[in-house]
């Protein structure tokens, strides 16, 4: 069985130096429609991004400005958060075993996490034949899977990487990927 995973991240920005709020993250078999499993979510130390100067802009917060009430508080919320060593440390260890890594989109979530991983000096966990981009391939489908399936929860990083990793099975079985 192939380990296939999803990370997304919310972010205060959309360029590769963005501050991170949270990170959701799922391992799933992309040729069977089981569950995914063995889930990871965190949220990350804001302070500690902004004295790294990781960047945060006006539209960016401008648009979370107008998303779900609950989505704000769950991105925003002070508690709990992880130092970032600590957050890579969680994210590489979990990340063993993966075959392949999904992220929504080019130079997003991967390339974002890619560049904390740099800016602290941690040799990043994958390699980048690994990552795949699920927003292209959402757009081979005949119909957004994450639309057929009902996605809710919009911009939680759990639910939205739960959610692109079924949508990844739904195409695959349309696209009939066997390997």
């Amino acid at each position: 069985m192939a380990t296939h995973a999803t990370i997304d991240l919310e972010t205060l920005d959309v360029k590769p130096g963005a501050t991170i709020l949270s990170l959701g993250a799922i391992k799933f078999d992309p040729f069977s429609d089981a569950e995914p499993h063995s889930e990871l979510y965190y949220r990350i130390d804001i302070d500690e991004q902004d004295k790294m100067g990781r960047t945060a802009s006006d539209s960016t917060i401008e648009w979370w400005g107008k998303q779900d009430a609950a989505a704000q508080e769950e991105a925003f919320d002070p508690n709990g958060r992880l130092d970032v060593t600590e957050a890579l440390r969680q994210l590489t260890k979990w990340s063993v075993g993966i075959d392949v890594l999904w992220g929504q989109g080019y130079g997003f979530d991967m390339t974002m996490l890619e560049d904390l991983y740099r800016s602290v000096g941690t040799p990043i966990p994958w390699n980048f034949w690994q990552v795949r981009d699920s927003r292209t391939l959402f757009a081979c489908c005949k119909k957004d899977p994450r639309k057929v399936l009902g996605q809710n929860n919009l911009h939680n990083a759990l639910a939205d990487a739960y959610f692109q990793a079924k949508g990844i099975q739904m195409a695959y079985n349309e696209i009939g990927a066997t390997r």
